[in-house]
């Protein structure tokens, strides 16, 4: 593998952390679609049954493998092309105007790539390794209100989510790069859109912990409001049930 590899050329290896960069981004986008069955005000039963779906189908296993070697692909391309950016320059300029050179995004991208790491070790741990082989929660759903209702952690999923926005921004550009789509006219374009992605993704993301976290209070209130309709529609029930024994009593003895 390592031999593979080294043998690629600096172009291949940028494709390859291009093609592994958008597959990722697709991930992102249908994880946002499941991530929004948690707005349904059906009690989690959508998301439950979303969740179910996802842990039990081996079709999702054999993709949660393949999701697994692009994001080690995308790790592992990351380090060596940054390895070779600084071995091909040692020693650095005399004068060196990193505004100038390349936007804030590119400079950064090390740093924002290590927060996502760290947030996606977290991530995983929380919704993932401690739901599906210890069972902390009764359903995926009461594991993701419980957790969003914590304030430090619900801060810190927003905060780590605009670092994953920020890495985004130049990764989204940098793949169709990568690809050869680096034309002065088509390019400005490409970078809109990417930027408009990142916008329209990721506010997405960070609106769900948001309003978890605010409507617990609501909720509590609804759960309570539904606690009084059971109680009474059972009181019904039983008292209906009474009159028609006594009703059926009554008429057994005439």
């Amino acid at each position: 593998m390592r031999k593979i590899v080294i043998e690629l050329s600096s172009v291949g290896k940028k494709f390859i952390m291009g093609f592994t960069g958008l597959f990722l981004c697709l991930f992102l986008v249908v994880h946002l679609g499941g991530n929004f069955l948690l707005l349904r005000h059906d009690n989690g039963a959508a998301f439950n049954a979303y969740s179910h779906f996802m842990e039990t189908s081996w079709i999702i296993r054999i993709i949660e493998f393949v999701l697994l070697g692009v994001f080690v692909i995308h790790i592992v391309m990351a380090f060596i092309l940054a390895k070779e950016n600084r071995s091909a320059r040692p020693i650095p300029y005399a004068v060196n105007k990193a505004s100038e050179n390349s936007s804030w995004f590119s400079r950064y991208m090390e740093i924002t790539g290590g927060i996502i790491f760290i947030f996606l070790c977290v991530h995983l741990y929380n919704f993932l390794i401690s739901q599906r082989f210890f069972h902390d929660y009764p359903s995926m759903y009461a594991a993701v209100k419980t957790i969003f209702h914590n304030p430090w952690y619900c801060a810190f999923y927003v905060i780590c989510l605009v670092w994953v926005g920020l890495h985004l921004i130049h990764g989204f550009q940098s793949s169709f790069q990568s690809f050869g789509f680096r034309h002065p006219v088509f390019f400005p374009w490409i970078q809109r859109a990417g930027l408009l992605f990142v916008i329209l993704i990721f506010s997405g993301f960070i609106f769900i912990p948001i309003y978890l976290y605010f409507a617990k209070s609501s909720t509590a209130v609804e759960t309570s409001y539904f606690g009084q309709v059971s109680r009474i529609r059972d009181s019904h029930l039983k008292m209906v049930h009474k009159n028609v024994k006594i009703f059926s009593g009554s008429k057994g003895k005439s």
